[in-house]
């Protein structure tokens, strides 16, 4: 699958008007609290929804099209956005409905192709849920809506944020699920099984990069049940170094969890074209932030790879053409590319953190 090349996104929370933004391998998206960046991430995610019929319960649960339109019903009349991907592209427009909900004014389809040139084929309008999938079924632009819907379904928003006691990656999970790991972790202990018995040289640099991180992780436990229905399930369990006994994911701190997850997203074999990661350092110790910063660059040569982060000691990691600034001018979201070229003298005795964190770079808290 193609990564994502450009996005325009218009009247999408705080981003008022984003057009044509580009994005590369490795996109770092750093900015004050409240800026706009997980609204960026949060995009992807309806984006998701939309593809996958299911833009009407979304919303629903974000409390309606007033809560996401940019200040709302009355100065924003609808939500446009158009992305692209290699050949391909979608591109659609909402229109807000009485009851709080949208429906579509357009939805669209992009081809560059080798024949015929650009075509940009209409799935219609006035419809309240995609008819992606079912251009697929019966239209006369199948393949190329079948290549949009398998690229933007594969996109993948990872959210490892919940670690507490009663987060779905703790609990058991079904062993057939195991194809990919899913966003929330939630199927963890069934998709490293897959990994020690399908591709052992991945699952066993998933557990060395963990040990680097957390010394006294020796290895998982991970032994499959079967309930009385016949269906199997696995728990997350672990074992200690010079120790056969088996730990609970409750006994590993929320950061190390956490690392897991990330480290295994990272290091997966057959990877998203494109992953995009809201504050992956949270909760992190300073070594285990220097490791995720390799392991996101050398992700990158493999996927697309889109965070947002406010952590100095990630940004040490990386390069200064793979920010992006996001600032509110105006009460609204704001996006920037620098260029290294601008920053030369300031690199000969300064990192990009501490440029970010000296605001050289902007993108911090203004008074």
């Amino acid at each position: 699958m193609s990564k994502i090349d450009w996005v325009t996104i218009k009247g999408y929370k705080s981003i008022r008007s984003l057009e044509k933004f580009e994005l590369g391998k490795l996109n770092i998206l750093i900015g004050a609290n409240g800026v706009g960046k997980s609204n960026f991430v949060a995009y992807f995610k309806m984006l998701h929804e939309l593809v996958e019929g299911r833009l009407q319960l979304w919303t629903s649960k974000q409390g309606g099209a007033d809560r996401i339109l940019s200040y709302g019903i009355k100065e924003t009349s609808e939500l446009l956005f158009a992305i692209r991907f290699g050949s391909n592209g979608y591109a659609a427009e909402l229109a807000p409905t009485v009851d709080s909900a949208f429906t579509f004014k357009m939805e669209n389809l992009y081809f560059d192709g080798p024949y015929y040139g650009v075509t940009e084929p209409s799935l219609g309008n006035g419809h309240n849920e995609s008819n992606l999938k079912a251009e697929i079924k019966a239209g006369t632009s199948a393949k190329i809506a079948q290549f949009c819907y398998s690229a933007i379904a594969s996109w993948k928003v990872f959210h490892f944020h919940d670690t507490s006691d009663t987060a779905a990656m703790k609990r058991l999970c079904s062993l057939h699920d195991n194809a990919y790991l899913r966003a929330d972790a939630s199927n963890l202990a069934a998709y490293l099984h897959q990994l020690s018995t399908n591709h052992s040289d991945v699952y066993n640099q998933i557990r060395k990069t963990v040990r680097l991180a957390v010394p006294f992780f020796d290895d998982f436990v991970l032994n499959p049940t079967q309930l009385n229905s016949g269906e199997e399930q696995i728990r997350l369990l672990w074992k200690q170094a010079d120790s056969d006994y088996a730990l609970w994911p409750s006994q590993l701190s929320d950061g190390s969890i956490r690392f897991i997850c990330l480290v295994t997203a990272l290091l997966q074999p057959s990877p998203p074209s494109t992953i995009i990661i809201d504050e992956p350092e949270l909760g992190l110790h300073p070594y285990a932030i220097t490791l995720l910063g390799a392991l996101l660059r050398s992700a990158s040569l493999r996927m697309q790879v889109i965070i947002s982060t406010q952590s100095v000691p990630l940004l040490n990691e990386f390069e200064l053409d793979d920010l992006i600034i996001v600032e509110r001018e105006k009460g609204e979201s704001v996006f920037k590319r620098l260029k290294q070229e601008d920053f030369e003298t300031w690199l000969e005795d300064y990192s990009v953190g501490e440029l970010w964190e000296k605001n050289i770079l902007g993108g911090r808290p203004s008074k």
